[in-house]
């Protein structure tokens, strides 16, 4: 059994402000017992193009990057963060990043799909490429807590990265995301939901919520779910925490009792 930390915030453009919401939240989750701790995309800075661009930092480099090693050596906790902009040779990445108990970062996932989509809501028009550079790889990492699969957000209307994260042996998927009220509502818990069962791995969804600083509006309601597909816990549309006891054995149980990942012959590359 292992016990996971959501920390679901309403960030805006002030990192300095942020980051303090995060460290506060994070001596509270690893005061519960917490051993893997996940902040939403975006948790760092949250506005336009020049707020991202302005204070993205050289990947390890940088006030938040020194900040988040300091807390997970302290706190002696796993500690995502669910996005951030990282500076690149050509552009910046929204990147997930995921620090040790020592505080190294032992691994970085560059968000692949770009939320370029027009919502029927107040900001109306979402073109993440014309700010981030997308990623091009698919990122797993085996940790004594779980073997975690990394996506973000966008990422989750996409199940060929779920499916290819569990045939790499992903246990649990972690979808940190800044998902909008209105495709929220409509589609947030089925999409996940969907990737849990399909996948046959804990889905741990922690999302932005409230209205921002820029107008914008997120969803909330972060969610666990199991492999079964059912949600074990969630939040309403409130900056709060929770703390979620998940048992990875269920995971090897279904996939045994039920070997979808082995029955697949799209992974085998069938040709029709």
């Amino acid at each position: 059994m292992e016990r996971v930390g959501l920390i679901q915030m309403t960030s805006g453009p002030d990192v300095t402000r942020n980051l303090e919401y995060i460290a506060t939240q994070v001596a509270v989750l690893a005061d519960a017992g917490a051993s893997l701790i996940i902040t939403p995309e975006n948790c760092v800075v949250f506005g336009g193009r020049l707020d991202y661009h302005h204070n993205a930092e050289i990947m390890g480099e940088g006030i938040a990057q020194q900040r988040f090693s300091q807390l997970a050596e302290q706190h002696r906790i796993w500690l995502v963060i669910g996005s951030m902009p990282i500076k690149r040779a050509q552009g910046v990445t929204t990147t997930t990043l995921v620090f040790d108990p020592n505080g190294e970062c032992v691994a970085h996932y560059d968000k692949l799909h770009m939320f370029d989509v027009d919502v029927a809501d107040g900001h109306s028009r979402y073109r993440e490429s014309e700010t981030f550079t997308p990623g091009s790889h698919i990122v797993s990492l085996p940790t004594p807590i779980g073997h975690l699969g990394l996506t973000i957000c966008y990422d989750v209307r996409f199940p060929q990265l779920y499916n290819e994260l569990a045939q790499r042996g992903a246990n649990m998927m972690l979808v940190p995301a800044a998902f909008t009220a209105v495709t929220g509502e409509a589609h947030w818990e089925a999409l996940l939901r969907a990737r849990a069962i399909e996948s046959q791995s804990w889905i741990v969804a922690v999302n932005q919520c409230g209205v921002h600083p820029c107008g914008r509006e997120t969803w909330g309601h972060s969610m666990v779910i199991s492999p079964w597909g059912d949600v074990i816990a969630s939040l309403t549309n409130q900056p709060q925490n929770l703390v979620v006891d998940v048992e990875l054995g269920q995971v090897k149980e279904l996939r045994t009792t039920m070997p979808v990942l082995q029955h697949s012959r799209f992974h085998n590359q069938l040709k029709v």
